[in-house]
C-alpha cells in the first residue's frame, strides 16, 4: 500500500515527488539515474552561488564541514556521503520522495538517519522553491551533521519528537525545529552568523538574517520559541540566537513535558513580536 503525500502549510498544488516509490517508513532509494544534465547543472550553480556567500555570514562550523559533502559539480550520490558521515558521527542520510509525516520523521532522526528529498528544483525555480529539495537538504542540513554536538542535538530532537507526539505537542516542538535547525543564528566572537539550513541554503535570506536591521533577533528561550508562530512563505520576522551549539544541546536536555504545560497556558505570539 502506497504511503500518502504530505502537505505542511497552505498550498494550491499537490506535493511533488513520487510517493509510490516509498516504503512504509517513507524512505526510498535515491533515483540517481533519473537526474538529467540540467538537474546536475542546477545543483552546481546553486552550490557555487551559495558557497560564495558563506564567508562572514555562515558559522565557522558549517564552513569547516561543507567540504565533507564532496563533489560540487553534480548531485552527490547519497552512499558516497554516507561513507564519510557515518565515520564522523554515525549518522547517515536516507532518500525520501518529499515531505513526510511527523512521526516517521522523528523516528528517522531518533535512529540517526536524516531524510533527504531526492528530487531537485526546476531551473525556473532557481531563486525560490516552496518545498525542500535535494539541494536544500544536502547543502543546508547535512554539513552540520558532521559536527558531533549538532549531530547529537538532531537525534535528541527526534527522540523528543516521538514523546511530543504522545503528548499532543508536535506543533510546539516544530517551532523549536524551525527556529533552530532551520532558521537559527549563532553569536560568534567575530559577530552574528547563521547555522539554520533554511538560511544557509537561501541566497537572499542568508544576507537578510545576518545583516538586515528589519528582523527581531532575540536570545533563544524554549518557552518563547514554542509560543512563536512562523512564516513559511516570507523571510522570518524573528530569529532566535544561541551562543554555542553546546548551549543549545544543554538547553534542550531536560524533559519538555512541564514546558509544554506552561506554554499551553500562555497565548501564542505572532512571528513579528519584538518583546514579551
Amino acid at each position: 500500500m502506497a504511503v500518502e503525500p504530505v502537505v505542511y502549510g497552505a498550498s494550491e498544488r499537490p506535493p511533488r515527488g513520487n510517493y509510490a516509490r516509498a516504503g512504509t517508513d517513507y524512505t526510498c532509494p535515491q533515483d540517481y539515474e533519473a537526474y538529467t544534465a540540467a538537474d546536475h547543472d542546477t545543483y552546481r550553480r546553486l552550490y557555487e552561488r551559495q558557497a560564495a556567500l558563506l564567508p562572514g555570514l555562515a558559522c565557522d562550523e558549517f564552513i569547516a564541514a561543507l567540504p565533507s559533502l564532496g563533489i560540487k559539480d553534480r548531485i552527490p550520490r547519497f552512499e558516497e556521503i554516507n561513507e564519510r558521515l557515518y565515520k564522523a558521527t554515525r549518522w547517515e542520510i536516507v532518500g525520501v520522495p518529499g515531505l513526510i509525516p511527523e512521526v516517521p520523521f522523528f523516528t528517522l532522526l531518533a535512529q540517526r538517519k536524516f531524510p533527504v528529498t531526492d528530487w531537485i528544483r526546476k531551473p525556473e525555480e532557481f531563486e525560490y522553491i516552496v518545498e525542500p529539495d535535494v539541494f536544500h537538504d544536502l547543502f543546508g542540513h547535512v554539513p552540520l551533521l558532521f559536527n558531533p554536538v549538532m549531530a547529537d542535538y538532531v537525534q535528541r530532537y527526534g527522540q523528543g519528537g516521538l514523546k511530543a507526539a504522545e503528548l499532543g505537542a508536535c506543533e510546539l516542538l516544530s517551532r523549536l525545529y524551525w527556529y533552530t535547525i532551520e532558521f537559527g543564528l549563532i553569536r560568534q566572537p567575530d559577530g552574528l552568523r547563521a547555522y539554520g539550513a533554511g538560511i544557509l541554503s537561501s541566497s537572499g535570506e542568508l544576507q537578510y538574517a545576518v545583516n538586515s536591521p528589519e528582523p527581531h533577533r532575540v536570545p533563544l528561550d524554549l518557552e518563547r520559541t514554542m509560543r512563536t508562530r512562523y512564516k513559511i512563505d516570507t523571510y522570518q520576522q524573528t530569529y532566535f540566537v544561541i551562543d554555542s551549539f553546546k548551549q543549545l544541546f544543554d538547553m534542550t536536555a531536560p524533559d519538555f513535558a512541564p514546558v509544554y504545560e506552561r506554554v499551553r497556558a500562555l497565548p501564542e505570539l505572532a512571528a513579528d513580536v519584538a518583546a514579551v
